[in-house]
């Protein structure tokens, strides 16, 4: 077992820099079209077996240090009771929104081996086959709850913040019963093998940082507080989050993630002594080779004050990557952080 990736998450010494990428496995690759044929999204998200055939793709073509299970953060959302689907060029859609006490109330906080029990066995079926690493992750509960809430994607958030404003009660209720759905989902992962979990916040960066200490940050922190029992390393990561460091920090969590959007140098100072994974634009994937690796060496050299670092897109590959720059950067942050 590459145990690297490992250790970095735990701040130990590496032979070299680990690399993984957000989405690794998906879009842009070719072979990964292939599998999704004529099946919908939410189909290869149940089909284990499909599911461990496309987490490996991107770990034998990109030679990666670690595989994030395929999924995605809303699988526990329908399992609380919320019909999911997905539209090519909308994305996640739910038809029913909660929005009221009622809607609230219906929520169910569900057994995860009995409703998501296709997820637990691609990670028993991934352990198997894996030499790295295996991720599992989960959506955090402010940014599912914005799924909930309005009924898909959003620009302006308006029916989330209207809730947090004028309903804080009820915001908070909703939290509560998400959050209590994702720890024991995140368990139920570590249960069945997973070797690290990652709470993504991909709306986090919406929120004014007293918005996000109030009504976001409280419930990442309490399931990152809840898994720190299963002895795993934990990473949050909040997208556009560069305001947000320092409670993202507080979180507990073991290694936090960076966007694009801050030097790496000034987030390692920010978040004191834990592992930053990070944190290169997806977009410069397209630079040439030489100025990707030069890219690539900057900020290899920004991070050397890190306690840990784990090479990351700053998000997730864009699905019109060529595969062969992806390889470009995997193969450059190995070269060039060996020591």
């Amino acid at each position: 077992m590459n145990d690297t990736f490992l250790k970095a998450c735990r701040g130990e010494a590496t032979d070299y820099t680990p690399v993984w990428m957000m989405r690794q496995a998906g879009r842009y690759l070719p072979e990964y079209r292939q599998v999704r044929g004529s099946i919908s999204f939410l189909e290869l998200c149940k089909t284990p077996e499909l599911c461990v055939q496309v987490t490996l793709q991107p770990v034998e073509r990109l030679d990666v240090d670690a595989a994030i299970l395929f999924s995605d953060i809303l699988i526990p959302m329908e399992a609380m009771g919320l019909p999911l689907e997905f539209h090519d060029g909308r994305g996640p859609i739910f038809p029913e929104t909660v929005r009221d006490r009622a809607g609230v109330e219906k929520l169910i906080v569900p057994n995860p081996e009995e409703t998501m029990g296709f997820v637990m066995e691609t990670i028993r079926l991934l352990r198997r086959e894996l030499k790295v690493p295996l991720i599992g992750f989960a959506g955090a509960p402010f940014t599912c709850a914005t799924y909930l809430i309005e009924g898909g994607s959003s620009k302006a958030f308006w029916e989330t913040k209207k809730m947090m404003f004028t309903a804080p009660e009820l915001f908070h209720q909703l939290m509560d019963k998400i959050s209590r759905c994702t720890t024991a989902y995140l368990l139920a992962q570590a249960r069945a093998g997973a070797q690290a979990l990652q709470l993504f916040d991909s709306w986090a960066g919406i929120l004014a940082p007293c918005d996000f200490e109030q009504y976001a940050a409280p419930y990442a922190a309490r399931i990152i507080s809840e898994l720190q029992s299963t002895g795993l390393p934990i990473i949050y990561f909040a997208n556009n989050g560069a305001t947000l460091l320092e409670q993202s920090a507080a979180t507990g969590a073991n290694v936090i993630g960076i966007d694009w959007r801050i030097n790496i140098g000034e987030a390692i100072k920010r978040i004191g002594p834990r592992a930053i994974q990070g944190n290169i634009d997806p977009a410069a994937l397209l630079l040439p080779a030489e100025k990707l690796r030069e890219r690539i060496k900057n900020l290899l050299d920004g991070a050397r004050a890190a306690r840990g670092h784990i090479f990351n897109l700053g998000h997730g590959i864009h699905q019109f990557t060529p595969p062969e720059q992806a390889r470009i950067a995997v193969d450059a942050v190995h070269e060039l952080s060996r020591r």
